[in-house]
């Protein structure tokens, strides 16, 4: 399992790092993709606060400058791979708190997985954003990535 996830955050970093890479390119980065990707590190980071027992330093929807987040990025991956390589069960149910105060409990592969899945999902907000304001997006298929 934890080959499993450290490869599939690897290709999460990757794809995020393009994205990074893009952005610091353009002369102006439309709003929606600062909002969507701010909120891509902030959700990362908010999951590792819980997996690691920190008090998470940033809001789910706060603004970051474009050029902050390559740093934030790899923290969130550094934290991740922390958790991975100390895990000794993935089946370990985790208790966090939501940003609304309520308590839930999930099992820590599922939890990782969210995080991957959650990043996709607003990585395609991003690239379809990107595409309406006439900038061709990133190539992102894990095939792409895996060749």
């Amino acid at each position: 399992m934890k080959v499993l996830f450290n490869q599939l955050f690897d290709y999460n970093y990757y794809c995020n790092k393009k994205l990074i890479e893009q952005a610091e390119s353009l002369k102006q980065v439309p709003a929606n993709c600062i909002k969507y990707f701010s909120h891509i590190l902030n959700a990362h980071h908010r999951w590792n606060s819980n997996l690691l027992a920190n008090k998470p330093r940033y809001d789910a929807w706060q603004l970051h400058d474009v050029k902050d987040w390559a740093d934030i990025h790899y923290e969130n991956q550094r934290a991740t791979f922390e958790v991975i390589t100390n895990a000794d069960d993935f089946n370990k149910r985790i208790e966090y708190e939501t940003a609304e105060g309520r308590v839930f409990a999930h099992d820590l592969k599922d939890i990782l997985f969210h995080i991957i899945n959650h990043s996709t999902h607003h990585r395609g907000q991003y690239l379809a954003e990107i595409r309406q304001n006439g900038i061709e997006p990133e190539k992102l298929d894990y095939i792409l990535y895996k060749r």
